[in-house]
């Protein structure tokens, strides 16, 4: 069988490299394409997987539109030379370029930004989303029992390597806080609030007073926040999350990763996401602000708690007891496509194996 994985954010590459390597393992081929965004390249470096880099995306509204034109022609190129039998990503670019070549596509959704979702819902074969609640994305739409983050995170996938605590230069039992913000350039986030330069430093000189604080960041840090830069190879950021006290952020993929780990989260965003909501309403293990007014009382609150992470550790069991294995299923999907989507479609309730 041959793949062509196509990556649109550095999440993608965590969510499709544990089926990539099952497949490479069992003699498949496996192609990726690529844009350069923060640390796409580097973590398919480290993995070891074969692609092809489409360069920087494109931050402006007319350059989005235009980028759309573009890597489509470019994924379109791949494929020619390719030939996959089955492409899958997160991202619209590689459905259109299996439609224009009458290739199966698989879709992953948990964004639900619907102007993204209407532009490549017509190319895609099918698209998978969680069970939780959020909009139906249509007949093409079928449902599974999990968080895509567990195709990377679930304890048969990841194990937390307590060496990162010697490497950040923190003690066994000191309390660190990881801080995310996000560089705001996505479609979907034109127009929304932002914490300014001043919050986000005033906010930071109170974490500060208790516990240790690090700042990954989509752009550059200004000067003042510049020395709590995280500074740690990109693929051992889920050991950073993994022993955090807590993590604080804008980014969606990163709250939702604490909750699949176990670590409390605070999520700082107007725009309302699905899978956080969920994780929050359903197992406490996010706390969702709209902006940054009352985070920092609420981390407070927070770090001072008795056995936190002991019981955040229970809602996490709770929570992993009633998702599926995202690598497995996925797996199962593509070995016996296009028979498999008919069995999850005719047997929700099959899915209990992978869990």
């Amino acid at each position: 069988m041959k793949l062509l994985i196509d990556i649109g954010h550095p999440a993608h590459v965590h969510y499709f490299r544990n089926l990539a390597r099952i497949f490479i393992d069992k003699g498949s081929e496996v192609l990726f394409t690529t844009r350069d965004k923060e640390v796409a390249i580097q973590l398919l470096d480290h993995y070891g997987f074969t692609y092809v880099n489409f360069g920087k995306p494109y931050k402006s509204r007319i350059g989005k539109i235009w980028g759309l034109f573009w890597f489509t022609c470019r994924a379109l190129i791949v494929a020619l030379r390719f030939k996959p039998d089955i492409c899958l990503n997160a991202s619209m670019y590689g459905a259109i370029a299996a439609w224009l070549l009458r290739k199966p596509h698989v879709s992953l959704e948990d964004t639900f930004n619907m102007e993204q979702v209407r532009l490549y819902r017509p190319f895609t074969s099918v698209i998978l989303t969680g069970s939780y609640p959020h909009p139906d994305l249509g007949k093409k739409e079928i449902r599974y029992s999990g968080y895509q983050e567990l195709a990377y995170l679930h304890p048969r996938r990841f194990s937390p390597d307590p060496a990162i605590l010697k490497m950040l230069g923190v003690e066994k039992d000191e309390k660190y806080v990881v801080l995310r913000f996000i560089s705001w350039c996505a479609s979907h986030d034109f127009g929304s609030r932002r914490a300014s330069l001043r919050e986000k430093e005033e906010s930071v000189a109170e974490l500060e007073k208790v516990a240790r604080v690090f700042i990954s960041s989509e752009a550059e840090l200004p000067g003042p926040l510049k020395k709590f830069l995280l500074n740690i190879p990109p693929h051992r950021i889920h050991d950073v999350l993994a022993f955090a006290s807590l993590y604080i952020g804008e980014g969606a993929t990163m709250a939702s990763e604490c909750a699949m780990l176990g670590t409390p989260a605070i999520y700082i965003n107007p725009q309302d996401v699905h899978t956080i909501r969920e994780q929050e309403s359903a197992y406490g293990l996010v706390y969702s602000f709209r902006e940054i007014q009352g985070v920092v009382d609420k981390a407070r609150e927070l770090l001072q708690t008795p056995r936190l992470k002991e019981e955040q550790a229970v809602r996490r069991e709770k929570m992993l007891s009633e998702q599926v294995d995202l690598t497995a299923l996925l797996v199962w999907v593509l070995e016996n496509y296009p028979e498999s989507l008919g069995e999850m479609k005719r047997n929700p309730s099959f899915q209990e194996e992978f869990k």
